[in-house]
């Protein structure tokens, strides 16, 4: 994403939390601003590593908070793996992702073919489809 991507995409998130009467704090700009910019699907108590050294108000509670408003807005998705922290995602548009089995790191990659999937499913159930989720597993180049 260039920079101005990054630069619209943020003062969109920040228009979108604004009408929805959130009040934007440093701490929240904090967040929002890192979950923008990372593409490695951080986990909150990640968030708050990156983040704590610059925002001596920040807690891991306001991580959490802040990211459960993130995803009550839309803005984020939560990713979750079995007994493992959740994940964050910024990307809410329909994608996939790749896990590597040894360290973890999740890649996104899309493949709009996939979408049919939801609609020959509900074609031949009968049932009405709002969603799926499709993981693929591996090893990551740094682990092979």
């Amino acid at each position: 994403m260039a920079i101005l991507d990054y630069d619209e995409t943020f003062q969109e998130s920040i228009e979108k939390l604004k009408a929805t009467g959130v009040r934007i704090t440093p701490q929240r700009k904090a967040v929002l601003e890192y979950l923008i910019h990372t593409e490695t699907h951080p986990t909150a108590d990640e968030i708050f590593k990156a983040l704590s050294h610059n925002h001596k108000n920040m807690s891991v509670a306001t991580v959490y908070n802040n990211l459960k408003l993130f995803k009550d807005t839309g803005l984020v998705t939560e990713l979750t793996y079995g007994d493992a922290s959740s994940r964050f995602d910024f990307k809410t548009t329909p994608h996939y992702h790749v896990i590597c089995k040894d360290c973890g790191k999740i890649m996104d990659f899309q493949y709009p073919a996939l979408e049919e999937v939801e609609e020959l499913a509900s074609l031949l159930t009968g049932m009405d489809v709002d969603g799926h989720r499709l993981e693929l597993y591996g090893r990551c180049h740094s682990c092979k």
